[in-house]
């Protein structure tokens, strides 16, 4: 239910700072409109409503921007009916056609699909056309199970087969490998074991045995209707919120509290809050919740440090949900789309659940980060472990270590573990982690990794691996050449997104280093976010 840019994830340290509206990784997480009607979206009650509760029904868009003039020569123009192949998908999701040699990008189409599609943008080099009608389907076209699917955003490619999703996923890492990195891929069979030279592997990706009900992390927009509260997901480029009963891609008891939260506010008469006039109390509902212990977390994101009827409300919010170890509440009063204000408070139970990932036990805050989801977390981060090829004699050292997770699962198999992290907040959950697990062999240290670690460098410790998890935007250019100053044996490349992974493997490559392998790991099935690791070892001199 949440709208995540890390998404997917957005590599949020704090997820307090992850805005809203145009998908949350979601994020975390991922806005997309496939198939889209041409009449206003609804709900599944038959809403669709504003944060401030105001029905769009005959609501006219403000701010419109002025027809642009047609460009001269293009073979369509906006209106046009035409039919064209499908020839691939780009990274937002949206099928890649040509009409007369000029791009379409068509929200909705799969790549092997003939379509008919009506334009509705053009601009000189591409334009954007909408799905009419599917001539020819691709094998990959299924029915989107999500009744909201069409509507929400949250999902870009549901209506492709999962198995698509994930030859899609490994094929967009490759084309970013070689379009924008400039590099040497292995396009035969992965299974092949011949002498490649310095062409790299691209494994399929690991996906999920059960590719839904996966995020342990809700964070639902709060509106109110004629009938009570609302909460559901933004619709795609705008905060009108879609109202929701389940999301299938939420653990199902993250959407039992949200329903049970909307319910008991309505009778208690809470009132939403309102971005508009800055009034009203319940901005956000924060669900967490622990696979493996079971534990629940919920969040009220208010507009204000008083809420009425609040020991009513904690009371029946228990009664209902028994498996809530925690209710906090957190105090936002900014007139800004950042979810999580400066201020949290216990109102009932622990400030803290606990979870695990593999053998290592975390505790979660309101505001900690953590992965959304945990079943593929393991994956993701056994095969990390396995490209550092640990021994249990090196020295290790994790660059954007977040709250310790990668260090916590690095220092099982390693002598020493270092970890840097910019963020105070997530320096001190990493060591409340580390203490929590009794390791000794695992040093955090808050500042910008390109700082730190040539510090660390002076004070004479030497990596024999680094392993760096950047947000989207990559490794920093003064971090790469760290790494190619202080010459560790290997680098593990934990990437959220492929682009900047290829630009920074080229870079590490001309320094010295060889990639031999990628897996892409399928964190966030049916949206079109991808996570990579890619193995690089020191060319010898």
């Amino acid at each position: 239910m949440s709208n995540t840019n890390r998404s997917g994830r957005g590599k949020n340290r704090r997820n307090s700072a992850a805005p809203q509206g145009k998908g949350n990784a979601s994020t975390s997480r991922q806005p997309s409109q496939s198939m889209q009607s041409s009449r206003p979206s609804t709900s599944q009650s038959g809403k669709e409503v504003r944060p401030n509760g105001a029905s769009l029904s005959g609501v006219r868009s403000k701010g419109r921007a002025r027809e642009s003039a047609p460009i001269e020569g293009l073979p369509v123009s906006k209106n046009d009916e035409t039919v064209i192949e499908i020839i691939g998908m780009n990274h937002d999701g949206e099928g890649v056609g040509r009409a007369d040699g000029y791009t379409l990008f068509v929200q909705g189409a799969l790549p092997g699909e003939t379509v008919r599609v009506r334009v509705m943008k053009t601009k000189k080099q591409y334009g954007y056309a909408k799905l009419l009608e599917i001539v020819k389907a691709s094998p990959d076209r299924v029915s989107a199970p999500c009744p909201i699917y069409d509507q929400c955003g949250g999902c870009q490619i549901q209506h492709m087969s999962y198995a698509g999703q994930l030859a899609w996923k490994r094929q967009l890492v490759i084309d970013n490998l070689q379009r924008i990195g400039k590099l040497n891929v292995l396009v035969e069979d992965e299974t092949n074991e011949e002498d490649t030279g310095h062409a790299i592997r691209v494994l399929p990706t690991m996906g999920m045995d059960e590719p839904w009900r996966y995020r342990n992390k809700a964070q639902v927009p709060i509106g109110v209707t004629e009938g009570g509260l609302v909460g559901g997901f933004y619709a795609k480029g705008s905060h009108r919120i879609i109202d929701m009963e389940t999301c299938l891609i939420q653990h199902e008891h993250n959407d039992e509290v949200v329903a049970k939260v909307k319910e008991i506010g309505s009778h208690l008469g809470i009132s939403a809050y309102n971005e508009e006039t800055g009034r009203g109390l319940l901005r956000h509902v924060v669900v967490k919740k622990a696979f493996r212990t079971g534990e629940m977390m919920l969040v009220l994101v208010t507009n204000g440090r008083d809420i009425q009827h609040k020991d009513e409300w904690i009371g029946s919010i228990r009664e209902a949900i028994p498996q809530v170890a925690s209710i906090c509440q957190n105090v936002n009063k900014k007139q800004t789309n950042v979810i999580f204000g400066d201020e949290t408070r216990v109102l009932w139970g622990r400030d803290v659940i606990y979870d695990y990932i593999g053998d290592v036990q975390f505790a979660i805050s309101p505001r900690s980060f953590y992965q959304v989801n945990p079943v593929q977390t393991e994956v993701l981060y056994g095969k990390t472990v396995e490209y550092a090829g640990l021994s249990g004699k090196e020295t290790v050292i994790d660059a954007y270590c977040g709250i310790g997770t990668i260090s916590l699962f690095l220092a099982q198999h390693a002598d020493q573990v270092y970890g840097v992290e910019i963020v105070p907040e997530a320096i001190e959950d990493a060591r409340s982690n580390a203490m929590l697990n009794e390791m000794k062999n695992v040093k955090f240290e808050v500042g910008a990794s390109e700082d730190v670690i040539p510090r660390w460098k002076e004070q004479g410790i030497e990596a024999d691996v680094i392993v760096v998890d950047p947000p989207r935007k990559g490794c920093d250019p003064r971090l790469l050449d760290t790494i190619l100053e202080m010459k560790p044996e290997r680098v593990v490349y934990v990437s959220c997104n492929p682009s900047t992974l290829a630009r920074d493997l080229r870079v590490l490559e001309d320094g010295g280093y060889h990639t031999v392998e990628v897996t892409p790991v399928d964190m966030f099935p049916h949206t079109v976010h991808v996570e990579s690791v890619a193995m690089l070892v020191r060319i010898k001199e």
